[in-house]
């Protein structure tokens, strides 16, 4: 990934444990290393759907108050964040 995104991925709940930011963060790396990263790009949210599966957006926009879901994705990755799946599949668009 070219750039680190502009804000940490939205967490879920209230946890701060350092093995879930690391798959958090991983999970995230790897969908805008897949991806790459689109001009007016705000942020990435992640939410936790069941288990190893994670909804994931990319959020676009000049500011918040324009801003747009542009890329949407399910994923299911391994105990260390790596992605096994995706619906739709990711591809380079960036």
């Amino acid at each position: 990934m070219a750039n680190v995104p502009a804000s940490p991925p939205n967490a879920d709940s209230g946890s701060s444990d350092s093995g879930t930011d690391r798959i958090r963060n991983a999970i995230c790396r790897s969908v805008m290393t897949t991806l790459g990263q689109p001009k007016d790009f705000l942020k990435i949210t992640l939410r936790a759907v069941s288990g190893n599966s994670y909804r994931v957006n990319v959020v676009t926009g000049e500011h918040l108050a324009s801003a747009r879901i542009a890329h949407s994705f399910f994923v299911t990755v391994d105990e260390k964040g790596n992605l096994t799946s995706s619906q739709p599949t990711i591809s380079k668009a960036y």
